[in-house]
């Protein structure tokens, strides 16, 4: 593997190591009788409000809705979501030192099959909770209405406006993946180009072979 892509290599485990000390997500929550905002701050290992008492004021309005509260403890993926996530990028930097294309390749397909166990894990979770409503002590209810928030972007929810983008160690991680994508091309278009140039060569040998006979 060339240098420049195991410099890449690196430079996505890297990103990836970092991301467990930042916030990876956040929800945004925005309505008339609220116009200074609530959100809440998503990382690897807990759930906080954007500001203080954010949390607790959503899930006061969470139970008028019917909605279980919000509760870090209650969520067991948070308790081993940061040691993976340092374990894969751990891999990466094993994978740029021995600078072999199946260990880039193989990083490159636990890096992408775990961002997606994660994000389906982040749908589930806001679906259940959104979804999963106990009416029966419901104050306001409004049939046919779930409360998910959107998995990225902008959502009208009742009189509530919510909205759901990366923090900085989302982006980081989004970064750490588009740096591994470009590894993976450039090692497969080498490769391509190596393959080329063998057959190139073997096809020169037998003509001059042929030419001399």
């Amino acid at each position: 593997m060339p240098k420049s892509i195991r410099i890449l290599l690196a430079l996505a485990a890297i990103l990836l190591a970092v991301s467990p000390s930042l916030p990876v997500w956040r929800i945004s929550l925005l309505a008339p009788q609220y116009p200074e905002g609530m959100g809440m701050v998503i990382r690897f290992n807990t759930i906080e409000g954007a500001k203080e008492n954010d949390l607790e004021n959503i899930n006061h309005l969470n139970h008028y809705i019917g909605m279980r509260v919000i509760e870090p403890k209650d969520m067991p993926e948070l308790q081993y979501m940061t040691p993976i996530v340092l374990v894969i990028a751990a891999l990466g930097f094993v994978a740029a030192a021995t600078g072999r294309r199946a260990a880039l390749y193989t990083w490159a397909g636990v890096f992408g099959t775990a961002g997606l166990a994660g994000m389906a894990d982040f749908w589930w979770r806001t679906y259940t909770f959104g979804h999963t409503l106990d009416l029966t002590h419901a104050a306001i209810q409004i049939p046919g209405l779930a409360y998910q928030p959107p998995l990225l972007g902008v959502k009208q929810i009742a009189n509530f406006t919510a909205s759901a983008w990366p923090a900085a160690g989302g982006m980081a991680i989004g970064l750490s993946a588009l740096i591994t994508g470009v590894a993976v091309w450039m090692s497969l278009r080498g490769r391509a180009a190596s393959l080329a140039d063998r057959s190139s060569g073997r096809h020169r040998a037998i003509a001059n072979a042929q030419a001399a006979a």
